[in-house]
């Protein structure tokens, strides 16, 4: 049995999108007027197909009632239990409590360092704190959870006082729950809820808030020989799958965020195809986070450089998955993308 993929393209942007959305020639994507689509590509596994989406009513019955669908989930608005998608994209500005993440370990785990930097960030554009104790590079080992717990507890505490929406980046349910107990809006689990059996339990529970991340291996060994029959419809086909385990298992919210794991168990190709073709997984229905910032597929396609300077690299990556209607970026330096996005926006989007 032949399975179809769905993916928008051609898309508009502004004072264009708004007219072709009012004469019927393009479609709103998540309900922004702002940016939309007047093609769709038609994939499966051995072909490729793009049709404007007047001639969809020409396909076979069969195929045009799952591109409809699909197009429905891609066209809808979006809602997230108090999150606002309404200025896109969100930042969710990365606060790493780490001595050894890869390009700011050590940087902000004493005294009240990131704290302090945190409400920088927040003071500078971002709408989400991504707070985590546990470095998860390639190559990174595990952590003990009281080790983990110890180094984010104080700085949770007093992120509470900001009343700013705190996203939790943890492996272990343990500190999961206890994240929970201390008021964070969202759980960003790097392993796809795979790491800890508890997990989807904790989940459960509480009904928080939750992303579904892919990595392929773990992050000692994610980028030894990472392989995909096809990186694109591999993730998307992981997400389907963890979305109906998720249903199974009695979680019924839709306060899912879907990121397919720029740099976890991808090399360069995987990288690149996954951005270039990033728009398909809006016809999952949940809002798409990526993560692109610093990341070493900047280095390999510029040039020789360390973590810290890839900079230019991570803005130009920022707005070419803005123009894709991705909906939450991660980055590090908020304040520099944040202007980036500003000023595009004046350029493009108005």
């Amino acid at each position: 049995m032949i399975k179809y993929y769905t993916r928008a393209c051609n898309f508009y942007y502004g004072t264009k999108s708004k007219k072709n959305i009012k004469s019927g020639l393009s479609l709103p994507l998540n309900g922004n007027n702002l940016i939309s689509f007047d093609n769709i590509e038609i994939i499966t596994r051995k072909s490729k197909k793009k049709v404007h989406i007047k001639q969809i009513k020409n396909l076979g019955n069969k195929i045009k009632k799952k591109i409809k669908k699909d197009i429905k989930l891609i066209t809808e608005e979006k809602k997230f239990k108090k999150l606002s998608f309404e200025n896109l994209p969100i930042l969710m500005g990365v606060v790493n409590l780490t001595p050894d993440s890869f390009s700011d370990g050590g940087k902000y785990n004493k005294k009240n360092l990131g704290f302090d930097h945190a409400k920088y960030l927040v003071k500078k554009g971002c709408k989400i704190l991504d707070v985590g104790g546990e470095s998860t590079r390639p190559g990174a080992k595990d952590i003990n959870k009281i080790i983990e717990w110890k180094r984010i507890n104080k700085t949770l505490n007093k992120l509470k006082k900001l009343n700013k929406f705190i996203s939790l980046d943890t492996r272990k349910s343990w500190i999961m729950e206890k994240g929970i107990k201390n008021k964070v809006n969202l759980i960003n689990d790097v392993s796809g809820l795979e790491y800890d059996s508890n997990t989807l339990n904790v989940l459960k529970k509480y009904k928080v808030p939750f992303v579904i991340h892919h990595m392929q291996g773990t992050p000692k060994n994610m980028q030894k020989k990472p392989s995909y029959k096809n990186v694109v419809l591999d993730i998307y086909d992981f997400f389907e799958n963890k979305i109906k385990k998720i249903r199974s298992l009695g979680i019924e919210h839709n306060n899912i965020i879907l990121d397919p794991g720029i740099g976890f168990g991808k090399n360069l190709k995987h990288n690149i195809t996954l951005i270039n073709n990033i728009s398909i997984f809006h016809s999952l229905g949940f809002p798409v986070m990526l993560g692109v910032s610093r990341k070493r597929f900047i280095k390999e396609l510029s040039g020789n450089n360390d973590s810290k300077e890839r900079l230019g690299g991570t803005i130009s990556s920022c707005l070419h998955l803005m123009t894709q209607g991705i909906q939450i970026l991660r980055v590090h330096d908020v304040n520099e993308v944040s202007q980036s996005i500003k000023v595009f926006k004046s350029f493009k989007f108005k």
